[in-house]
């Protein structure tokens, strides 16, 4: 079944022969006939449905929902490491990520070990690793690790792999299909699309995503079925909304690429991209995220995101709509000044998550607020 196919199958339900998964809106199920599910926070119905999905979608023996993003990674990780465990992980990821490696898991006894996106492989070869953690598309300078090499050297040396697939997305690229063990997802962004639920994904081998659905259990990083569902109907319009997401991205790097505010473009499908030719490689497309230095000050890119009429400045990404925000003051703002200069973090940074308008009002749009700038 190909992938457009693939998301916009649903089934039906075999006891009413709805076509859309019902909301089980209920806490638990009358004994013996609902056995099975016994009480919401452990098992639902819609929520199941949608584990199912996305295991489907990444080629998983098994899948699991949670609450957040965040959700699904906390509990992974809480199942999979203990005290003494030694752990890689990058230092370009998301802010909240960041801080749960360097004082929550340190905090419990966990060696956490911070490298560069492009040392990650080097470290690997030099040290072994019980757990190594990588974002496949890091946040917010888009570096692209190289996933089937990396997860080779992870197998020689009996490491898992763990991958954060948030800002590739199941239709630009299967970690697990590329050697990884387990893959996580805020299904908030793209998945989901429409910037109106939070929750996470995870998806890998039976034998290691049953432990951390017990975790999940355990901790409550449930989700709710509600929310299930509209993750579900997000879905369905995942290829057709990432193939023009694609589109609109590589076509508004290339532009503001030659923009005289612009300073630097970060986006893996351009040229001048440090990890260019591993996105071409590995990468089916380039996503929808660009990130962007203007000349100018912190103060100028504040000014600057409130001078759009199309996208809006908003600590989020991945909806149908383009949002633009400033991670130095959002999404990293938990990171200290030298932390952020240590990653490549300035204060005149934006990153914009590209959604499926028109391209031509997009450009326009930067355009206007740019040329606006002094």
């Amino acid at each position: 079944m190909r992938e457009g196919t693939k998301v916009t199958t649903e089934g039906y339900d075999e006891e009413t022969g709805a076509i859309t998964t019902p909301i089980y809106q209920t806490t638990s199920y009358i004994y013996p006939i609902g056995e099975k599910y016994r009480y919401s926070r452990e098992v639902n119905p819609t929520v199941l449905k949608l584990a199912e999905k996305i295991s489907e979608l990444e080629e998983a023996e098994m899948g699991v929902a949670f609450s957040s993003g965040m959700g699904a990674i906390s509990s992974t990780l809480l199942t999979l490491a203990k005290p003494g465990s030694k752990i890689l992980i990058h230092r370009d990821m998301f802010g909240r990520t960041y801080r749960f490696f360097t004082d929550f898991m340190r905090n419990l006894g966990v060696e956490v070990d911070v490298a560069n996106p492009g040392e990650i492989l080097e470290m690997v070869k030099v040290k072994k690793y019980d757990i190594v953690y990588v974002e496949t598309i890091s946040n917010p300078l888009l570096r692209v690790i190289d996933i089937p090499a990396l997860s080779k050297i992870c197998k020689e040396n009996g490491s898992l792999l763990i991958t954060d697939a948030t800002f590739s997305t199941p239709i630009n690229q299967k970690p697990l299909v590329q050697g990884a063990d387990i893959v996580l997802h805020s299904a908030s962004k793209f998945i989901a699309g429409h910037n109106d639920v939070i929750a996470g994904l995870g998806a890998g081998s039976k034998e290691l995503m049953t432990k951390v659905d017990l975790m999940r259990r355990t901790l409550g990083t449930s989700l709710d079925p509600h929310a299930a569902y509209l993750v579900i109907r997000g879905i369905k319009t995942l290829k057709i909304r990432m193939d023009v997401i694609n589109s609109n991205a590589q076509k508004i790097a290339e532009y503001l690429q030659e923009h005289n505010k612009i300073k630097s473009v970060y986006y893996p499908g351009l040229k001048s991209h440090p990890d260019y030719e591993t996105a071409r490689r590995i990468l089916k497309g380039y996503g929808g995220v660009v990130t962007f230095e203007i000349k100018g000050s912190m103060n100028d890119a504040l000014n600057l995101i409130t001078r759009f009429k199309v996208i809006l400045p908003a600590q989020t990404l991945g909806g149908v709509n383009s949002t633009i925000s400033h991670p130095a003051t959002m999404t990293h703002r938990t990171l200290t000044p030298e932390e952020r200069k240590i990653i490549g973090i300035s204060d005149s940074m934006l990153r914009l998550s590209v959604g499926i308008e028109d391209v031509n009002d997009l450009i326009e749009d930067l355009d206007k607020a740019l040329t606006s700038l002094n």
